[in-house]
């Protein structure tokens, strides 16, 4: 009996063996294949100002954000002003409007002031070329989801040159990149190295 019971045992080993060797790589259950990859991240951007001194009469005409694996991203398009456009980003206490020195609320757990050296009006007729209320969210953005992004307001233009306020979760690091017509705010989800 004791023989018999052996050999079973044995005849289903050997059998489970050659089930699972028939089973081609590839077609293993998803939860079998999924490991945990960390993204490595850039680093060394800094919480410092950062600045181009550019500038353009070139019209700001929009502004719109995107999610990435490392971090929320703003981009500022003023089309046919190449990579003339000048910009300042920094970390601020508060955010103030040019000229009237008002104080524009933006909710957050810090705010980044990116002031970029083009208007948000045709310099020839005063007409505005963005949709942006003054103290009012950017039109169009919507930072649902957005680890790091919390709040966005528009702080208008003054004398060629136009102030957003962003909101974030907390003092992280950030980098700015000008490309041709657009200026890039990328800030970091955090300040380690992983995504």
């Amino acid at each position: 009996m004791v023989r018999i019971r052996t050999a079973c045992a044995t005849l289903a080993l050997v059998g489970a063996t050659v089930g699972v060797a028939a089973i081609p790589a590839g077609a293993a259950p998803a939860g079998a294949q999924s490991t945990t990859r960390a993204t490595t991240c850039p680093t060394g951007w800094g919480s410092l100002a950062k600045t181009d001194a550019g500038a353009t009469v070139a019209p700001l005409t929009n502004v719109r954000t995107g999610r990435h694996t490392c971090f929320d991203r703003m981009v500022v398009d003023v089309p046919g002003a190449g990579s003339g456009v000048g910009y300042r980003v920094q970390y601020v206490d508060r955010l103030y409007q040019d000229g009237s020195g008002r104080q524009i609320p933006v909710a957050g757990g810090a705010v980044i002031e990116v002031r970029v050296t083009a208007p948000a009006y045709d310099p020839e007729t005063g007409a505005a070329t963005y949709p942006g209320r003054v103290a009012r969210p950017l039109p169009g953005v919507d930072l649902t989801g957005y680890r790091t992004f919390r709040d966005t307001r528009f702080a208008g233009s003054f004398e060629g040159d136009t102030q957003i306020g962003l909101g974030v979760r907390a003092r992280l690091p950030f980098r700015v990149q000008q490309l041709d017509d657009r200026v890039i705010v990328d800030v970091a989800h955090s300040w380690t190295a992983t995504g």
